[in-house]
C-alpha cells in the first residue's frame, strides 16, 4: 500500500505548526538582536561612515542594519513566528481544554494496572461507606471529588491544578501581546531629541536621525537650568531644568526634571540627557583707572568690544567655570586708543586683586558670570507601553503557570471480591513526576491509615 499523500493545505499547516520553525525562528531572532546590540541603530549617516567606512554604511543601508527593528526583514520574522505561535496553539489546545471540559471521571484498565504510581487494598467495609471516607479523605488533600458508578464498580476522581495545562498557551499569548505594544509603539510612537535654551520655549521636536520635525501639540518652555560640579573638577556632578508645559497659552504642568526622574505628559516623556553653552556668555567687571583711582562697572558680552576712558577698549575672549581650581575666570586684552590689540590676560573672580599686580593702564576684577545654558532633552512617545506591560505579567504568570505546577490527577476504584472491598488507587501528574511520586506516597499512606483506623473500630 501506498502512503497517502498529504494536501497542500495540510502540508501548510504542518509546515506553521512545526516545532523546528520555531526553534529556527527563535535563532534568527537573537541573531538579529546582537546585530542590532553592535550596530547603533538610528544614528546620523556621518557616524556610521566614521566608524565602518562610506562601504560599509551603504552595504548597512541596503540590509537595513542602521533601522533594523523597523525593517522589513525583521517584521517578516516576527510575523512569522506569531503565525507559528498562533498555529501550534491551535492545534494544541483542544486537546487541554478537552482535560478541562470532559476529564476522565471512570479509568481504564490500562491507568489502573500500568500507572507508574498505584497502590491496592481490601476492606471489610462496603463499597458506599469506603467511598464516603476516601471521598473525604481526597477532598482535603486534593481537592474536589466526584463519584460516578459503572458496571457495578464506583470510581472516585480528584485533580488539582487543572489550570496550569493552560500555562504554555497564556505565555503564547503574552508573546503575541508584547509584540503587538511593540508595533503600536513602533507606529504610532517616536523617539526624538530636542535643544531649549534658558527662557525659551518649543512645540516640536526631531526624531532620533533628525531629519523629521514632530509637533507636540503643546509647547514646553525651560524657565531654568541648573548644573553642578563635583569639588574642583569640571565634572558635573547633577544638572536639572525647570520645565513649563503650555497649552493655548495656560500653565498645564510644571516640574523640576533630572536625571532618571522625567516629566511626562499627554504620554509624552521629556528626559534630562545633555546640556551646553548657548550663545555667548555675559560678565559684570568692575574696571578700575590705576592712575586716577576712579572705578566704573560695566556689562560685557563675550567677543564684544567696550569702550573704556580715553579711548581704550576691552574685550572678553573666553570664559571658564573652574581655571585650575581657581574657580571662575575670563581672559581678555586691552586696546590701546590708537587701535593696539593688547596681550590676552586671565582675570579670577576669587582673587581679584591679582590684576592690579599685572600693571596696566586699567584693572579689572570679574564680579559676576552667566553663561546661557540649553537642555538637551530626550523625547519619547510609547503608546504601546501598557500593552508591553501586560504581556510581561501575562508571560511571568503563565511561565510559572507551565514550569512550576503540575496537573495531578488521582483515581479509585472500588469492587466488591467476595465479602471485601477491592480498593485500586491510580495518579499521575502531567509534570514533575518525581515530585508527584512522593505526593502519592504520603497520599497512599493516609489512604492505608484510614482503612485501618475503620478497621479497629469495627473490632
Amino acid at each position: 500500500m501506498t502512503e497517502k499523500t498529504k494536501s497542500f493545505p495540510d502540508r501548510v499547516w504542518d509546515f506553521f505548526c512545526s516545532l523546528k520553525l520555531t526553534i529556527i525562528l527563535l535563532l534568527l531572532l537573537a541573531l538579529t538582536s546582537i546585530i542590532g546590540t553592535l550596530i547603533q541603530q538610528n544614528a546620523p549617516a556621518a557616524d556610521y561612515i566614521r566608524e565602518y567606512g562610506q562601504a560599509n554604511y551603504e552595504l548597512f543601508v541596503k540590509l537595513q542594519f542602521i533601522d533594523m527593528y523597523h525593517s522589513t526583514w525583521f517584521i517578516g520574522i516576527l510575523a512569522l513566528f506569531s503565525i507559528n505561535l498562533i498555529c501550534c496553539s491551535i492545534k494544541n489546545f483542544p486537546r487541554a481544554w478537552k482535560f478541562y471540559r470532559a476529564p476522565m471521571l471512570v479509568p481504564g484498565e490500562g491507568i489502573l494496572k500500568g500507572s507508574a504510581n498505584q497502590a491496592e487494598y481490601k476492606s471489610k467495609d462496603s463499597k458506599q461507606q469506603v467511598a464516603e471516607r476516601l471521598s473525604g479523605l481526597l477532598r482535603k488533600e486534593i481537592g474536589k471529588t466526584t463519584l460516578s458508578e459503572k458496571e457495578g464498580k464506583l470510581y472516585l476522581f480528584a485533580q488539582k491544578g487543572i489550570y496550569s495545562r493552560f500555562g504554555a498557551y497564556i505565555t503564547h499569548v503574552s508573546i503575541l501581546i508584547v509584540m503587538a505594544g511593540a508595533i503600536v509603539g513602533n507606529i504610532w510612537g517616536f523617539k526624538a531629541y530636542v535643544n531649549i535654551v534658558e527662557g525659551s520655549e518649543v512645540n516640536q521636536v526631531l526624531s532620533r536621525n533628525g531629519t523629521l520635525p514632530i509637533d507636540l501639540g503643546f509647547t514646553v518652555r525651560c524657565d531654568d537650568f541648573d548644573v553642578s560640579y563635583y569639588p574642583n573638577s569640571n565634572r558635573p556632578k547633577d544638572y536639572n531644568s525647570d520645565l513649563v508645559v503650555l497649552e493655548n497659552g495656560q500653565e498645564m504642568v510644571r516640574k523640576r526634571i533630572e536625571v532618571n526622574d522625567p516629566l511626562t505628559y499627554k504620554g509624552i516623556t521629556f528626559y534630562q540627557s545633555s546640556y551646553g553653552p548657548a550663545g555667548s556668555a555675559f560678565f559684570k567687571v568692575r574696571v578700575t583707572d590705576n592712575a586716577s583711582g576712579e572705578t566704573l562697572e560695566v556689562n560685557a558680552r563675550q567677543g564684544q568690544h567696550v569702550q573704556l576712558p580715553n579711548g581704550y577698549s576691552f574685550a572678553v575672549t573666553n570664559f571658564t567655570e573652574n581655571d585650575r581650581n581657581f574657580g571662575p575666570a575670563m581672559q581678555m586684552h586691552v586696546n590701546t586708543p590708537d587701535g593696539k590689540h593688547g596681550a590676552p590676560f586671565v582675570v579670577w573672580q576669587n582673587f581679584p586683586q591679582f590684576d592690579v599686580k599685572r600693571g596696566g593702564v586699567f584693572s579689572f576684577a570679574l564680579l559676576g558670570a552667566d553663561q546661557p545654558q540649553f537642555t538637551g532633552l530626550q523625547v519619547a512617545k510609547d503608546p504601546g507601553v501598557n500593552i508591553v506591560w501586560l504581556g510581561c505579567f501575562l508571560m511571568v504568570f503563565g511561565s510559572l503557570s507551565a514550569f512550576f505546577f503540575s496537573h495531578k490527577r488521582i483515581w479509585v476504584c472500588l469492587e466488591d471480591e467476595g465479602s471485601k472491598t477491592r480498593i485500586r488507587v491510580a495518579g499521575n501528574a502531567h509534570r514533575n513526576q518525581s515530585g508527584f511520586s512522593l505526593a502519592f506516597d504520603e497520599l497512599q499512606q493516609k489512604i492505608e491509615a484510614s482503612i485501618k483506623n475503620e478497621s479497629r473500630k469495627e473490632g
